[in-house]
């Protein structure tokens, strides 16, 4: 009988563990969201087009951003704090975002999770 209870428990535990992740998730989806659309923040849009989302700007100057979900978490987060270093490359019209100061670790992980939203 008291595995039993043990076993409820512990399952009871492990989903709220569970629902606590993907509000959380959604949260931090959600603030990459404005980010990425925010004309004083990221402003993303301005320059990339997002495959099947719909985006209130231009989108035109940088590469349309298609298949985001397929990259792994840790390219996606140093591209954006600082493209240079990430690509080995000395000139884009991409600013590195972390390393000038204008995301912090926590916004960049927001847009990170957001990217990964776009297929």
């Amino acid at each position: 009988m008291k595995l039993v209870r043990n076993l409820v428990v512990a399952s009871a535990m492990s989903g709220l563990l569970v629902t606590a992740s993907v509000a959380s998730d959604a949260d931090l989806i959600a603030k990459g969201d404005k980010i990425f659309n925010n004309k004083k923040k990221g402003n993303c849009f301005a320059c990339h087009d997002v495959n099947g989302k719909k985006i209130d700007g231009p989108g035109s100057f940088g590469p349309k951003l298609t298949g985001m979900s397929y990259w792994d978490d840790q390219t996606l987060y140093d591209t954006v704090y600082d493209i240079y270093a990430a690509r080995g490359i000395k000139i884009s019209a991409m600013p590195a975002f972390g390393t000038n100061g204008w995301l912090d670790d926590e916004e960049i992980k927001a847009v990170v999770a957001y990217l990964k939203t776009i297929n």
